[in-house]
């Protein structure tokens, strides 16, 4: 009887009675490269700059493992008590609750979701950046490098709200795919670009930059204060630029159930982490030899390129629509638990829970609910308007990336591992899990501490709607 009530009826329906899930190894792989590689790629640079070239290169390399290991432990915790055929655990906050509590299920919802509402704003803001700095580009092309093209980001932000509007109105994370296999392939067109720049001004007639093993110079190029917190920053810098476990798990439930779903997910976080690494690398070390000790914040939006100036636009419409796409991954676990909530609130509710079928031109069938369209609305509002007041909230959401390395990226991950493989204690691997965790706080300390100093900068200069 029971299986007749979802009967894997035409194959719409999983094992357990959900709609059938249709993602592979190739679609988590997409949304990886779309959840990791952000337009904070182009900064890595200037990150680079701060530690030279031996640290630099290190610290790449380190974090890119940590985060590899830590997505393994989590791909292996998706069925609980077995991996493969285990209860299904939806989100990381279910994850953390079936296996470590109650306590931790409600410091881990803290962590995951203060970030995922962080960046989604952080996205507002990075793409109105973007889009002034294609309208400063045609200007600076027009009346030349020293002319005054300040232009306001606060319309840019608005056009933004509106595309991530309509494109919140898709229902759920399952109906993503396309749009994150779109935000990814942006992802490789603007760090390309980014690259192709820096090997054209390394390949310059006279090119030459002071570059160092250890980076910028005490007492030449800054004070030893300065130094060592942008050492601090550089680091939180690239351990956050990997940061995608708020949203792994939700990655990981688009999968289809054959082959098991850690099988495929390890292999899609081998793919999107190799290739992330391997852009970050490229952008990394090869902006450096372009710009040396002088590297800009972002050579993108920051100028470090004048022309081509239609190879810069494009770089920064390709960073434009792989955001529109990021927030969305980003965004979508807040409405589902939102909208969870309220179905188990108000069963009974039409507004909640009744779904009215409208027929697309062109697209098919479209399910619409109203308060799906109301809340999603009302929160892309919210994350707008909080852009608009805090122009410098990238500082911010470094602070919440900082805070939420730690717990999101290694103990939550280490610690079910530990609880689900029934690691002894203080045997090899346990000790191991507990080194690494240690490590990692001590590099989430280090980066909160560049973050709020980075905050304080930002209020003593901080004028509100202001023309950029």
């Amino acid at each position: 009887m029971a299986q007749s009530s979802f009967s894997i009826d035409d194959g719409k329906y999983d094992d357990d009675g959900g709609i059938k899930r249709t993602g592979t190894w190739i679609t988590g792989s997409a949304h990886i490269v779309t959840a990791v590689i952000g337009s904070g790629v182009l900064s890595l640079a200037w990150a680079i700059a701060q530690l030279g070239w031996i640290a630099g290169s290190i610290v790449l390399i380190l974090f890119s493992l940590i985060t590899l290991l830590t997505s393994f432990l989590l791909a292996d915790c998706y069925r609980y008590p077995d991996p493969v055929h285990g209860a299904r655990n939806p989100t990381y906050m279910v994850m953390v609750k079936n296996i470590l509590g109650g306590t931790q299920y409600m410091l881990c919802g803290l962590a995951q979701y203060t970030n995922l509402i962080g960046c989604t704003i952080g996205y507002t803001l990075t793409a109105s950046i973007s889009m002034t700095a294609i309208k400063k580009s045609n200007c600076f092309h027009k009346y030349g490098h020293e002319a005054n093209c300040n232009t306001s980001n606060y319309p840019f932000m608005a056009i933004f709200g509106v595309s991530q509007i309509l494109l919140s109105q898709i229902p759920d994370f399952h109906e993503l795919s396309w749009l994150s296999i779109v935000a990814a392939v942006m992802s490789f067109g603007y760090a390309s670009i980014g690259i192709g720049l820096s090997i054209a001004k390394i390949a310059e007639p006279g090119h030459h930059v002071k570059t160092g093993l250890t980076g910028l110079v005490v007492g030449v190029d800054e004070t030893s204060y300065e130094k060592l917190w942008n050492t601090f920053q550089a680091i939180g810098n690239i351990a956050f630029a990997y940061a995608f476990s708020m949203v792994i798990v939700e990655i990981q439930d688009t999968l289809k159930s054959s082959p098991p779903e850690n099988q495929a997910m390890k292999k899609s976080n081998v793919v999107g982490i190799t290739v992330t690494t391997f852009f970050y690398a490229l952008c990394g070390l090869l902006g450096y030899e372009a710009f040396g000790n002088k590297a800009p914040g972002n050579f993108l939006t920051g100028f470090g390129f004048y022309e081509p100036f239609w190879l810069v636009d494009i770089g920064n419409l390709l960073i434009i629509i792989h955001l529109v796409g990021a927030y969305q991954v980003f965004a979508q676990p807040v409405f589902s638990l939102v909208e969870s909530w309220g179905s188990k609130c108000w069963p009974e509710s039409k507004l909640m829970t009744k779904e009215y079928y409208i027929k697309i031109p062109l697209v098919g069938i479209y399910r619409i609910n109203i308060f799906r369209v109301i809340w999603r609305t009302m929160y892309v509002i919210f994350t707008t308007v909080m852009a608009m007041i805090f122009p410098f909230f990238n500082s911010v959401v470094g602070l919440l990336g900082a805070i939420s390395f730690f717990p999101l990226t290694v103990y939550f991950p280490t610690e079910m591992y530990l609880t689900q493989a029934k690691v002894p204690k203080f045997s090899p691997i346990w000790i191991g899990m507990k080194m690494l965790s240690v490590f990692c706080f001590i590099v989430t300390l280090v980066a909160a501490v560049g973050s709020v100093e980075g905050i304080i900068s930002d209020l003593k200069t901080y004028k509100p709607f202001q023309t950029n």
